[in-house]
């Protein structure tokens, strides 16, 4: 009778090092958004490398200087310059004498409404348990729609003061706005912060702080759409409107509108916020904030028609 050899048992021992894990990855990734993936993804597939570019152009001491607060800059000077532009093609010298005021009036209701927008639309729960960090804006955590709602309300205020027709201002304002918005983007996209959703497009990328799967570049869909592509269509309007006499205000519902249509329909490529994720069903912050801009958008159309002088 022959005697087949016993099996030996083996015993696999996995040490940490095998996974290579990090608690970085569990904290940025979202396992939600991966798992409605039909398949899974690995570095491999990304067809594009991120371009992993320092975040600090440089520092001198403790200050540093960023990519982020440089878009910023030129965005803001991009409004300026064309603001003028439009101020002598237009003949406005009511507004040329208030135009500095103005300036700084909403550079400053920019700032304090993109940061208090953040604070209550994306992370109330947050702030307030911890308050003192609600002035902390170095730290990140800005809202384009806390920003819109400020910068609408300090002009309201301003050019009420200084008796300047609000939706005339406006409208030389809004059609600016898209500049910035291209600009903020790219610097989004610097920082490796707001990727996109787990994909398997040829241009997917890997973010350092989006786990090990490739992702959509949806801070550059938003540059070229919220940016380049809106400033077009509104910049192109503003003629058309000084052409056939359109009442003030459309430029600044069209903004509205359009960017509330842009926005919603790229949100269905950029990654929900870890600490919302979707607010009703499959909608996310964005979408519903931006749905609102165009309800608003729709109503500026109907009272300034219906309102127009005959």
């Amino acid at each position: 009778m022959l005697k087949l050899p016993a099996k030996k048992s083996t015993i696999v021992q996995l040490q940490p090092s095998t996974f290579n894990l990090q608690p970085s990855t569990f904290k940025s990734y979202n396992f939600k958004s991966h798992l409605t993936s039909s398949h899974r993804h690995d570095k491999s597939q990304a067809m594009i490398s991120y371009p992993e570019i320092d975040p600090v152009i440089f520092g001198l001491g403790p200050l540093k200087v960023r990519w982020y607060g440089l878009m910023y800059v030129l965005g803001f000077s991009a409004t300026i310059l064309l603001v003028q532009y439009q101020i002598k093609k237009f003949s406005l010298s009511r507004l040329a004498d208030h135009c500095e005021n103005l300036n700084f009036i909403l550079i400053l209701s920019l700032v304090l409404g993109a940061r208090c927008g953040y604070v209550l639309f994306y992370n109330p729960s947050y702030y307030l348990a911890h308050p003192a960090e609600i002035i902390a804006i170095w730290q990140g955590g800005m809202s384009f729609h806390g920003a819109l709602i400020g910068i609408m309300v300090g002009g309201l205020l301003y050019c009420k003061k200084a008796k300047l027709p609000y939706w005339q201002t406006a409208d030389i304002y809004v059609v600016t706005i898209p500049i910035g918005l291209g600009l903020g983007r790219i610097g989004n996209f610097i920082n490796g912060e707001l990727f996109g959703r787990v994909t398997d497009v040829p241009w997917a990328m890997i973010f350092p702080a989006g786990g090990p799967f490739p992702r959509h570049p949806s801070q550059l869909y938003e540059s070229l759409l919220e940016g380049l592509l809106l400033f077009s269509i509104l910049w192109k309007a503003k003629d058309i409107q000084h052409q056939r006499n359109w009442p003030t205000g459309l430029m600044a519902a069209f903004f509205l509108i359009i960017y509330g249509l842009i926005r919603s329909f790229l949100e269905l490529f950029r990654e929900p916020d870890d600490q919302l994720g979707f607010i009703v069903a499959s909608l996310t912050m964005g979408q519903i904030l931006s749905f609102c801009m165009i309800l608003v958008g729709s109503i500026i159309i109907a009272i300034r028609i219906k309102t127009r002088p005959r």
